[in-house]
């Protein structure tokens, strides 16, 4: 089995969580600039087993595509060229990033570490991953 990559797409910078090999636990794997996301993913891709790739699906309320989603279309078609043997699915990521600043709180975070957009990015991938997971137990 191989693990599961979730990706929090961002016009500067991308969050990435994974799951172990088992695809039970998703775990915060790093933030990166998005310019070097594509080589990152390779670099990743080639240096452990990824089964799959799933990334955020940012709806509006009404359940229309947000203005993010133009920019995550490109870096899908890019994605597929790169890495085309892996497949992608897609996540309704609403209320990750709250969710995420949310679980800063919870954790105990102080507020200087709450403002670090980085790890809430990352924080956002792995509830993201986590909701994928959830989603698809049967």
């Amino acid at each position: 089995m191989g693990r599961i990559l979730a990706i929090d797409y961002g016009t500067k910078r991308t969050g990435i969580a994974v799951t172990d090999e088992m695809q039970i636990i998703a775990s915060g794997l790093t933030t990166v600039d998005t310019k070097e996301l594509l080589e990152f993913l390779k670099n990743y891709t080639t240096k452990e087993k990824v089964e799959k790739i799933v990334v955020g699906l940012p709806k509006q309320m009404d359940n229309t595509a947000s203005e993010s989603e133009v920019y995550i279309q490109k870096f899908l078609i890019q994605l597929a060229k790169a890495i085309p043997n892996i497949p992608v699915d897609r996540v309704d990521e609403r209320f990750t990033s709250k969710m995420a600043f949310q679980s800063m709180i919870d954790s105990g975070l102080k507020k200087k570490q709450r403002k670090n957009k980085a790890l809430i990015d990352e924080i956002s991938a792995t509830l993201i991953l986590q909701s994928y997971l959830s989603s698809n137990l049967f």
